[in-house]
């Protein structure tokens, strides 16, 4: 037997894939215990009975300021900051990428300028951004943009332009133009491969946030962490850590079933 040829069950994977985290989460355990054993006021590793406590009014009362419960009131502006800079990253590919993977000569003209833009570090331009834009959503929505939708027009691009070359002599044969060419035979197979890139952007698109939103802003998940750090106050952050990290699961979860359910022939191999 060759254990590259062992392909867990379902039910298996799911337990193994369970596992790591047990183990993660029973470790923390025993090293918050030891330190608090030590030090009765330890704040590196608060216990689970500080973190609820400590979370408890943020989740469920007002702010005597602004009205709002601030777990949630920072959770959905994160959200649509996260949402809509993702869109318009979405949106630009499948413009931009489509131009340059079915076009020889866009590709030629403008490949080079949208390579020598993706190689630049996003956070290096964050100074330049609140400037022009100002400290408002523009800037944290356009840091997102301009640190994801490089790499999604690039990928897109890359992926259109590798699409077998008899499809498009076929299409071509049938007397296909080229806008027919570019909506009948790249668009529906750049789709799934868009869903792809917008998983896999989405690290690094949380990270721009936050950036953005320690910064400059004064609600957000990442202006919250960056403000509590200050009292060292880890029964807070941990949790704001731990419910960025399930944002972020759950929605690679519903990009993966959106792209299974609607390209289901995509992920033929898979099976």
């Amino acid at each position: 037997m060759r254990w590259v040829n062992v392909r867990p069950s379902r039910r298996s994977a799911i337990l193994l894939g369970t596992l790591p985290l047990l183990m993660a989460l029973i470790a923390y355990l025993i090293a918050s215990a030891t330190r608090h054993a030590a030090n009765a006021s330890d704040k590196v590793l608060p216990t689970p009975t500080a973190m609820v406590d400590a979370m408890r009014g943020l989740l469920f009362e007002a702010d005597p300021l602004s009205g709002r419960i601030i777990f949630w009131a920072d959770t959905i502006v994160s959200l649509e900051r996260l949402c809509l800079g993702l869109g318009i990253c979405a949106l630009s590919a499948l413009l931009v990428g489509m131009i340059l993977g079915v076009l020889p000569a866009a590709r030629a003209t403008f490949g080079a300028f949208v390579t020598t833009v993706a190689v630049i570090p996003p956070i290096a331009l964050l100074p330049i951004l609140f400037i022009v834009f100002g400290l408002g959503e523009t800037a944290k929505v356009a840091l997102i943009v301009v640190g994801v939708a490089p790499f999604l027009i690039r990928d897109l691009a890359d992926h259109v332009q590798a699409l077998p070359q008899e499809q498009s002599i076929k299409a071509q044969t049938l007397g296909a133009s080229s806008w027919q060419l570019a909506l009948r035979v790249a668009f529906p197979q750049a789709l799934p491969r868009l869903i792809t890139g917008l998983r896999l952007s989405l690290c690094p698109a949380w990270v721009y946030l936050i950036s953005a939103e320690a910064i400059a802003s004064d609600i957000g998940l990442g202006y919250r962490i960056f403000l509590v750090r200050r009292y060292l106050s880890m029964d807070i952050i941990i949790p704001y850590v731990a419910w960025i990290s399930l944002l972020a699961i759950v929605m690679d979860m519903a990009l993966l079933q959106l792209s299974r359910r609607a390209f289901a022939w995509a992920h033929q191999a898979q099976r």
